[in-house]
């Protein structure tokens, strides 16, 4: 047992608690006495400090230290008592003896459940990807219900990241920051709180990128003497240009952080190298009283300086989801000795630049208790509740997630210029449905700007989007192939599993039965008798038509049925024959590279051709199986893809492969159409593959003995398409497209569909 801190150490703390979070607590809750708010706090600390006597963190302070300085981290965002109290009592649940029936006698039923959330998040045991996931959702399902949980959690992980470099193990340390990285920074950014969101991505960038971090920090300061002469410069000047009965409250700057400048230097469009090259590494900042003066201010500055075209955002009328708003602009020949030099110019009122800085906490309003509240109306937490509504805690919640919560918005217009906010990578599709579930089930044609484009057509901000609909239109399941919302998705597939289901059964009927029997060379009848044994449990004629239509609104895939299904069936589907998998074969270890031979066959491991392995004797994969590798101490082993033996190996030790004569992925299409004939028809057809990014295998015209085709110059053509994405409704979409722009389509059928993953 560690030995116990000395008394002098918690004087030390005690001290921080007086001064550095009771005190300036006392500053901006001015409704509440000094008195309470000091009894509060107070006692919330003294209990979390015995209940963490005994204990120390790896650096060797007491464990106390952390919650204090987590709630300093909190204190930036101005929360009510209740979430000082939690934050300070945090871990006590999970790291002591105490309970949470003893927090909330202590201390409340709001503190508790706070604390209740807090601890279940901290004891979930996932591992990586599952944990996130599992995470991620509980975290958002207690933001919904309480959003000081998040607030809570977001300053502990800011200061488990600032003393990360204590932890003895490099790997958790970079799991823990690509965890922070990539779920609590966005979260962070997404309820606006900007200050945090950049302190969790500058720890992580310290902790993943050590040189890099080190290389922009010693450049950054190395341009202070710089930066001091341009903030006072700049400061003078636009003091002297704005009129006195425009009352300025501020003019400060920013500086770019390190983790901005880095992704800056390491896009493709830049050419920068350096961090002095970067015309945006310092901006100014103008706060004002109203709106009005803002865009007053906006006028003198441009009227003084010479704007960049392209480079004004106008974040007051579309503000940002987050709730930020501003006006950007940049301008040239602020500086009289630097003609050309840009320098970026933001400015906002008092009140947006509260929120700018706090983000949804500056929105609390504090009660005669000391407790907070605000509004859970925003778009973000509507977006949340309706993904939580429809999504489990598989891999699909994180896909949406990342599209709908953590992407990038764009801003586009109704036809009465109404501003509809959707995730980047949208579609029409996802606006109509955005409008009104109707509206999207009775899409018929969608116009941008006047002009009519595909349904699958990506959306930019600024566009106006006009849908026409038609009430004997209903959605297509081909939709579910590029639509990106949530609420569309979920929308297409209750229509689709009302009323197209015996279409869908039909129809996957044959696409699984082509899967099966090209990977397995096994049939599947009219009773579906392949599937009676799905995931270990015995399947109803229903159920299995179920797991179709699971299959038709891209809820499953193939592959994963196949996955799911019982053991003796698989082994019976190999060739038609069971397997005696306790005699295998003798394996090969021959090494076949590309120089040997005539057109050999070989695998492509981790994209090299000329890597040594040998074959797994546990399932002897052949050259017509997908493969995936596993690297062992001086070995390279291949097995099939869905061997159970890989199931057992670490993610770190497998390797993606595929045979040579294999498609590393997508789909392959093989389809009819029927086109009245037409000079440049051909043309035309050859364009719309193009625009799709589509590569052609195949054309071939069919020449019949028919009339009918004869007399109405009907032609017959047969095409094989491929794409490089896994697209099951690639064949729909063509048709969509080419029924749009080629009048002369008469019918169109799917042949054969086979993809790769």
């Amino acid at each position: 047992m560690p030995e116990k801190a000395t008394p002098s150490l918690y004087d030390d703390i005690d001290a921080i608690v007086r001064m550095r979070i009771i005190a300036p607590v006392q500053v901006y809750m001015t409704d509440i006495s000094p008195e309470k708010i000091d009894e509060m706090i107070w006692s919330a600390y003294i209990y979390a400090r015995d209940a963490h006597e005994w204990q120390v963190r790896k650096s060797g302070d007491p464990y106390i230290i952390h919650p204090v300085l987590a709630t300093e981290v909190l204190l930036d965002l101005k929360p009510d008592l209740v979430s000082i109290q939690s934050c300070l009592l945090h871990d006590v649940v999970e790291d002591t003896m105490r309970t949470l029936s003893d927090i909330e006698r202590e201390f409340g039923k709001d503190v508790a459940h706070i604390c209740k959330w807090l601890t279940k998040l901290s004891t979930i045991k996932y591992r990586w990807e599952e944990r996130t996931i599992g995470s991620l959702r509980k975290m958002l399902l207690a933001m919904v219900d309480d959003l000081r949980v998040i607030l809570v959690k977001l300053a502990d992980r800011l200061h488990n990241m600032q003393t990360l470099d204590h932890h003895p193990d490099a790997k958790k340390r970079e799991r823990i920051a690509l965890e922070t990285l990539n779920v609590y920074a966005p979260i962070a950014d997404r309820l606006g709180i900007f200050k945090m969101k950049e302190s969790l991505e500058n720890e992580c960038f310290r902790i993943l990128y050590p040189s890099d971090y080190e290389r922009i920090t010693s450049e950054l300061l190395g341009l202070r003497e710089e930066q001091d002469f341009f903030i006072t410069t700049a400061r003078h000047l636009i003091e002297t240009i704005i009129p006195p009965e425009i009352h300025i409250s501020m003019i400060s700057h920013r500086v770019k952080s390190p983790y901005s400048i880095y992704r800056k230097l390491q896009r493709k469009d830049y050419s920068y190298q350096n961090v002095a090259d970067l015309y945006d590494l310092f901006a100014i900042r103008i706060v004002t009283d109203t709106v009005p003066h803002c865009y007053e201010t906006l006028g003198i500055i441009h009227n003084a300086w010479s704007p960049i075209p392209k480079r004004f955002k106008d974040y007051i009328a579309l503000p940002k989801e987050n709730g930020y708003q501003s006006l950007h602009t940049t301008v040239i020949g602020i500086f009289p000795e630097l003609r050309t030099q840009p320098t970026e110019i933001q400015i906002r009122t008092d009140a947006m630049h509260l929120h700018a800085e706090l983000g949804v906490a500056a929105h609390f309003e504090y009660s005669e208790k000391g407790e907070s509240t605000t509004s859970n109306e925003s778009y973000w937490v509507t977006t949340i509740q309706n993904i939580l509504k429809n999504m489990d805690e598989g891999g699909s919640f994180m896909n949406e997630m990342k599209m709908n919560v953590f992407s990038d918005q764009i801003f586009v217009f109704t036809p009465t210029g109404d501003v509809i906010t959707l995730p980047r990578w949208s579609t029409p599709i996802d606006f109509a449905y955005a409008i009104h579930s109707e509206v999207g089930n009775h899409t018929s044609i969608a116009k941008i700007d006047g002009r009519v484009v595909p349904l699958d057509y990506e959306l930019h901000s600024g566009e106006s989007v006009n849908i026409v609909t038609d009430t004997n239109k209903r959605p297509s399941l081909s939709w579910l192939s590029f639509v990106k919302t949530a609420r569309a998705k979920e929308v297409i597939r209750q229509v689709a599993n009302r009323e197209q289901r015996d279409m869908i059964i039909e129809r996957w009927r044959m696409i699984l039965g082509q899967y099966l029997e090209r990977n397995y060379n096994a049939l599947l009848d009219k009773d579906l008798t392949l599937l009676k044994n799905i995931g270990g449990h015995e399947l109803d004629t229903k159920q299995r038509e179920d797991v179709l239509v699971q299959l038709g609104n891209l809820s499953r895939k193939p592959s994963s049925v196949m996955n799911e299904l019982h053991s003796d069936v698989l082994k019976k589907l190999n060739g038609g024959v069971r397997i005696d998998l306790s005699k295998p074969k003798k394996a090969r270890k021959k090494k076949v590279t590309p120089e040997e031979g005539t057109n050999p066959i070989y695998p492509i491991i981790g994209g090299e051709v000329w890597l040594p392995y040998k074959i797994a004797k546990c399932c002897l994969p052949t050259e017509k199986d997908r493969i995936v590798a596993s690297v062992g101490i001086g070995t390279i082993t291949l097995h099939r893809y869905n061997c159970k033996n890989m199931a057992k190996v670490e993610l770190d030790r497998r390797i993606p492969a595929r045979w040579s004569h294999a498609r590393e992925r997508g789909t392959l299409v093989t389809f009819e159409l029927r086109l009245r004939e037409k000079f440049g028809i051909m043309h035309t057809l050859l364009d719309i593959f193009y625009r799709m990014k589509l590569n052609i295998e195949r054309i071939e015209q069919i020449h019949e003995d028919d009339q009918e085709m004869v007399w109405d110059d009907i032609v017959k053509l047969v095409f094989q398409v491929s794409s490089s994405e896994e697209d099951y409704y690639l064949f729909e979409r063509i048709t969509e497209r080419i029924e749009l722009i080629i009048p002369e389509f008469q019918q169109s059928r799917l042949i054969e569909i086979s993809w790769n993953t």
